[in-house]
């Protein structure tokens, strides 16, 4: 099968990943009867003031009952035990700190674990929705009991510490157990709070100084008092209730049904319409809108997180970061310019999106491109609302897509400047729309490789620490580009057929140097590629002592196709994305649970974190091999070239204060992550703190991860990679 004649929807990742497997058969024998649980179903969403499952509803849980069974990977039936694990999974998604059921609830629930499997077969949501009119209830009590332990009195000297480990915590068996867990849970909050503004104070202090920058110095500093953390807190637990009052049944059922199919794999799960609109959008790079990011506050308000650079807001002006966004109206002052669904739906008025739920006020500002859209807003250092008018454009996600820099590091025979050239790549994107035209990562690397080859770049270095994966179809494109020839990836189907998925295009595109840059957060397409590159012996792998570990591949498949027997039918009904096979490398290998070992491993943190990879999820699928595919290996890399590196490596991490910091913190931060508990005893929480956090320190690696940054720099880590590419490139030319 030639890969460039896969289906762009099949896709795969640490989100989503794919293979084409027929599902038409699957909707015979779907038919739906009474069932006496309904009138209990109608009185408990109204009492959550959610509407009742709609027969599209039921339909959909019939479908994916049946997909379970028949074409999951695991080839599991859907029984007692998927259905005990449905249940723990279920409540675990709604309270994973166990701070808001009691364990009354959970013994009382637990009559109902062993039949989530027939009723899921009936259509039946009864389970989700007892469940989830309890949880609405402890979340309003919660929050009551959390606005009383705010305004409480707390002893900070007290000898006291709270539970932190997550396998340890317990749901409460008393009202007094449960004011306790609150009392505690408050206090760490309250504590957490004071450093962090402690932090900000020396920050802004620094910044103050006269050495600060210029460009720094001259922002205005009219920044509104910081709110008081109590204030802070009780804003924030009771836009915690906000938000889960404006939960839908479209979210109640996604999540109920991502619990169950969890239970099979972590990967397999159910996407709303909502949901699967977005991540179309997601995978093509490409959305129609105003390119601004939106975040909800604890005070009930939209702002403005990020402006897209060479969208809409940030070509045509008025817009700022922290900009909160009062109301929205269609069209412009005129009535005129407006998208003509929203414009049916919202009117020309101005609507009020104070309270409102995130989703619904992204939905009224993203629009057709060429269409205008209001926004009545407040800026931080204005107290006065103002309108800003935008014409909505296609918006590029530009920071999700591939990038280059070039660097120096040594001299080339002639003297002149060796050059190293840096691809970033953060996933494995394409174009997910039914027309084409859409963004791609092969093109856009190939571009990026040209544009080196015309500077004389000399090496390169394949930066995959933040690929959680994508299109598997661009995995195996983008690998052709630095092979000449051969499969790339074997794909095992639930019926145990392998397949070989191959790159059939003779020649490179790049054939000097390769280094490919790992981390725990690389996973599937970057472990396709990185496996690939490490068993042709076509480059180095650098980084973290190995990847993710996620070799299964899932078909993402439009619901509405399957139960309306319509061809790119409208996405109505929503997707399932299923686990459907697993792939291994050339050598036979499977990546699942195990990752790509790196020939060279640096020092990170996130080399330390737990929970991230795929070992550390609930249900993996297991590690297994299959026999060894007929591919030319190039002798590029060995045991000699590997040795020889690592040891002038460790040699500079030795002597390198960067590394010798990192170090340090990386053994504070594993022995405080082995810790069980915290402190509530200020000086000894602060001294900690002061010390290192292991909980911050996890935060802002997965914020990084996200977030990214604008440009490629140099940092002492990218540098050492840039070394131990320059020492490679050295070792190549002496052995050839």
């Amino acid at each position: 099968m030639r890969i460039d004649r896969l289906p762009s929807q099949y896709t795969f990742s640490a989100i989503t990943k794919s293979i084409c497997i027929g599902l038409a058969t699957l909707i015979a024998g779907l038919s739906f009867s009474a069932n006496p649980v309904q009138a209990q179903q109608a009185v408990l969403a109204e009492q959550i003031q959610l509407t009742k499952p709609t027969v599209q509803n039921r339909f959909v849980s019939r479908l994916v009952a049946q997909m379970m069974e028949q074409i999951h990977l695991s080839k599991l039936p859907l029984d007692d035990t998927i259905s005990v694990r449905a249940f723990k999974q279920y409540i675990k998604s709604l309270d994973p700190t166990k701070m808001y059921f009691m364990q009354s609830d959970i013994d009382e629930f637990s009559s109902m674990k062993t039949s989530i499997d027939d009723l899921m077969k009936s259509g039946d949501y009864s389970v989700a929705l007892t469940v989830f009119n309890r949880f609405m209830q402890r979340v309003d009590q919660r929050t009551e009991l959390a606005v009383e332990m705010i305004d409480a009195d707390h002893d900070f000297s007290v000898q006291e510490e709270m539970i932190t480990d997550i396998d340890l915590l317990t749901f409460a068996k008393s009202d007094d157990e449960m004011r306790d867990k609150w009392r505690k849970r408050i206090k760490y909050s309250l504590l957490v709070m004071k450093t962090d503004d402690d932090e900000k104070k020396d920050d802004a202090e620094t910044s103050d100084s006269p050495d600060s920058d210029e460009a720094e110095a001259s922002k205005p500093k009219t920044k509104k008092p910081a709110e008081n953390p109590k204030e802070r807190l009780r804003k924030r637990y009771r836009s915690f209730a906000r938000r889960m009052h404006q939960l839908d049944t479209e979210d109640v059922v996604e999540r109920y049904i991502t619990a169950i199919t969890n239970s099979f794999d972590p990967h397999t799960s159910y996407m709303s319409k909502k949901t699967y609109e977005n991540f179309i959008i997601m995978m093509g790079l490409e959305l129609e809108g105003i390119g601004a990011t939106l975040q909800g506050t604890d005070d009930g308000y939209t702002t403005i997180k990020n402006i897209v650079k060479g969208g809409a807001a940030f070509t045509q002006g008025g817009l700022l970061v922290e900009d909160k966004i009062y109301a929205v109206g269609q069209g412009d002052e005129n009535g005129e310019k407006a998208d003509s669904d929203l414009l049916a739906k919202h009117g020309t008025d101005f609507v009020d999106v104070t309270f409102m739920k995130l989703d619904d006020v992204v939905g009224m500002i993203r629009g057709k491109a060429g269409t205008v859209v209001r926004l009545s807003v407040m800026s931080e250092n204005d107290s006065q609302l103002h309108t800003v008018s935008i014409v909505r454009e296609k918006i590029k996600l530009e920071d999700q897509a591939a990038r280059g820099e070039i660097f120096e590091q040594g001299t080339l025979p002639n003297g002149q400047p060796q050059k190293i050239g840096i691809i970033e790549l953060p996933s494995f994107y394409a174009d997910m729309t039914r027309n084409g035209g859409g963004r791609s990562t092969t093109v856009d690397v190939q571009r990026i490789l040209k544009d080196f080859e015309s500077k004389g770049v000399n090496g390169l270095i394949l930066d995959l620490r933040k690929n959680g994966g994508g299109s598997l179809p661009e995995a195996i494109n983008l690998t052709g580009l630095f092979i000449d020839i051969g499969p790339v990836v074997q794909v095992k189907n639930p019926l145990g057929t392998i397949e070989k998925l191959n790159d059939d295009q003779r020649g490179m595109a790049w054939d000097k140097p390769l280094v490919v840059l790992t981390s725990k957060f690389s996973a599937s397409a970057s472990e396709i590629l990185a496996g690939a590159v490490q068993d042709y012996g076509r480059g180095l792998v650098v980084g973290d002592t190995t990847t993710h570990g996620k070799g299964t591949v899932q078909s993402l498949r439009n619901l509405s196709e399957i139960l309306l027997r319509i061809r790119n039918a409208p996405i109505e009904h929503g997707a399932l994305k299923i686990t459907t096979a697993q792939f291994y490398r050339p050598n036979g290998d499977s990546t699942q649970k195990r990752g790509v070992l790196s020939d060279v491993v640096l020092p990170s943190f996130s080399d330390n974190m737990d929970g991230i990879a795929e070992a550390d999820l609930d249900f993996p699928v297991k590690f297994d091999r299959v026999p060894q595919a007929n591919f030319q290996a190039l002798s590029l890399v060995n045991k000699n070239i590997v040795d020889s590196i690592q040891g002038k490596s460790s040699a500079r991490l030795e002597s390198s204060e960067d590394f010798i910091k990192l170090q340090d913190k990386i053994k504070k931060y594993v022995e405080l992550k082995s810790l069980k508990s915290v402190s509530l005893n200020e000086e000894k929480f602060m001294a900690r703190r002061k010390e290192l956090s292991a909980e911050k320190e996890e935060e802002r690696l997965i914020k990084e991860q996200i977030d990214g940054e604008d440009k490629i720099e140099r940092k002492f880590y990218l540098d050492e990679v840039i070394k131990i590419t320059a020492d490679y490139m050295q070792l190549l030319k002496v052995s050839g």
